[in-house]
């Protein structure tokens, strides 16, 4: 009894050491490990190599997706907006957000899976809590495009709040869409109560 208990006791260490490993890692392998690793997997599957888009996604979701911070960056996509949604508006808001995410992965991974990828050297102090993990894909007679990750140290380890693509910012890019839609729907919210008020 007492060899069984020692053994379940040795394998919850294992566990446990495993995972505070896994977030210990830094940022840049992180990147650079869950990258290599996608891409690996997807070069690998017959399913995806044929076009399964439900193959991908299933791969996203189980490689990519636990390593971003999907509330920080609808709360940064959403601006001031943010601060005035119910809690009920913004779970659906980063449930939104976290398909739209899916989405774009998985036409980028299929355009870039048979490209080579060149991750730059960190650099950040031991000590930084924020942090750009700059990589690029390189193409063949044609310039790097530059994919730069901005992420946060949290509780679970380094997460991405933000990506960037030739420059241009995921969140950033959505923050316009986002506020646009906010705008129209308290529109037609002022006009609905306007119309009422003179029924």
């Amino acid at each position: 009894m007492k060899t069984i208990v020692n053994g379940i006791l040795a394998a919850c260490a294992w566990v446990l050491l495993a995972t505070a490993t896994a977030q210990e890692l830094a940022p840049d392998v992180l990147v650079k490990n869950v990258t290599t690793e996608v891409v690996d997997l997807i070069t690998k599957d017959k399913e995806i190599r044929s076009g399964s888009r439900a193959k991908l996604i299933e791969v996203i979701e189980a490689k990519v997706l636990p390593h971003f911070n999907f509330t920080s960056m609808t709360a940064l996509a959403m601006g001031q907006s943010w601060g005035k949604a119910t809690p009920e508006q913004k779970k659906r808001l980063v449930e939104e957000f976290r398909t739209l995410l899916v989405r774009t992965y998985a036409s980028a991974l299929s355009a870039y899976s048979e490209q080579r990828f060149d991750f730059r050297p960190l650099r950040a102090r031991p000590t930084d809590t924020d942090v750009t993990v700059n990589v690029r894909v390189l193409q063949s007679g044609a310039q790097p495009v530059p994919i730069d990750y901005s992420m946060e140290k949290t509780a679970s380890g380094w997460k991405v709040y933000d990506v960037m693509v030739g420059g241009v910012s995921l969140v950033a890019n959505y923050r316009t869409e986002f506020n646009a839609t906010v705008r129209e729907r308290s529109e037609e919210r002022r006009v609905g109560k306007e119309c009422r008020s003179r029924w």
